[in-house]
């Protein structure tokens, strides 16, 4: 079967459903003209979006991309930039640089970067997450490049972007999960932005890039509890059992079966957090037949059996 150039729709929207977005922290970048600022990689993948003022943002040696209100980009983990806001009439590089390390301040739990204090000055939010389908697989990790698109006020991703900082400055019970709720929101913006138009920056995920893998692993997280096996999932993928296992390795970086027995673990934690199933049926709903097997795994995964993880989630929760 010829393989499509990229990953399906269906596909895509099974992967987005059940993506978990963790935000690790906000902060907020203030660029005045006649600077540009200096700041270096960080070990998560960032989204920057720019609120008010125009500028230009620098990234590895790539070609400066010229960045106005609603321009939001992704960056890979552990990608420096800078953002250059030029004087009228002024050239690229005629700025003066600030490292943004020590220019840091903490307010309210965010922190801030500035660069000069004349305005009107170019205002950016800096998120970084986590995007994850088990506890070790992290979708934007695999980013190989920067992504890209410019919004409009309408999208409202500044609404949504200003109510994840004021949640984290308050602390409220709840704020990660909002925070993270919110920039769900903003990410499934970005992907129906891509599909609506011609950048097809999706292949730039290494785990999406081969639209046969990206099927089977689309199967294995929206049913890890399936009876999946190495022969079932190359089924589904259209392929030989050893093509399947070198372009999945080579797509996702693990096996088959440990990328499954990952996946089952984040479902079992998460019933076992709800507490409302029985042992027995969280053993059943992730794909185990024996309750030795499950919880030598789960123990492997977490650290602890299941019924301790229960109990500790449960108490931490008020239960």
């Amino acid at each position: 079967m010829k393989s499509v150039s990229r990953i399906s729709g269906p596909d895509l929207n099974r992967l987005i459903a059940v993506l978990d977005v963790q935000v690790v922290g906000l902060s907020e970048c203030l660029v005045s003209p006649g600077y540009n600022l200096v700041l270096g990689g960080h070990e998560f993948p960032g989204i920057h979006y720019v609120l008010e003022g125009t500028g230009w943002m620098y990234v590895r040696n790539d070609p400066p991309v010229k960045v106005e209100p609603h321009t939001l980009v992704i960056l890979p983990p552990n990608c420096p930039f800078r953002l250059e806001v030029i004087n009228d009439g002024g050239q690229p590089g005629s700025t003066a640089a600030i490292n943004g390390a020590d220019n840091m301040k903490l307010v309210d739990s965010i922190r801030r970067f500035t660069a000069g204090n004349a305005g009107p000055q170019t205002v950016m939010i800096c998120g970084f997450f986590k995007t994850l389908y088990g506890s070790s697989m992290d979708l934007f990790e695999t980013l190989s490049a920067p992504i890209i698109e410019n919004f409009c006020a309408g999208d409202q991703l500044d609404a949504k972007l200003k109510i994840a900082m004021a949640e984290l400055m308050s602390q409220e019970i709840g704020s990660g999960a909002m925070t993270g709720a919110l920039l769900k929101q903003v990410i499934v913006a970005l992907v129906r932005k891509s599909l609506s138009s011609m950048k097809v920056w999706v292949e730039r995920f290494s785990m999406l890039s081969d639209p046969q893998i990206a099927h089977a692993f689309a199967d294995m997280v929206a049913q890890p509890g399936k009876a999946h096996t190495v022969h079932t999932l190359a089924e589904t993928a259209c392929l030989s059992r050893s093509a399947f296992m070198v372009r999945f390795n080579n797509a996702i970086g693990r096996s088959p079966m440990m990328v499954l027995r990952d996946l089952r673990m984040r479902l079992a934690a998460t019933d076992l957090a709800a507490g409302s199933l029985s042992m027995d049926h969280v053993i059943r709903n992730s794909g185990y037949a024996s309750r030795s097997s499950f919880a030598r795994a789960f123990k492997e995964a977490y650290g602890v059996d299941p019924s301790s993880y229960r109990e500790s989630t449960l108490a931490s929760k008020g239960a």
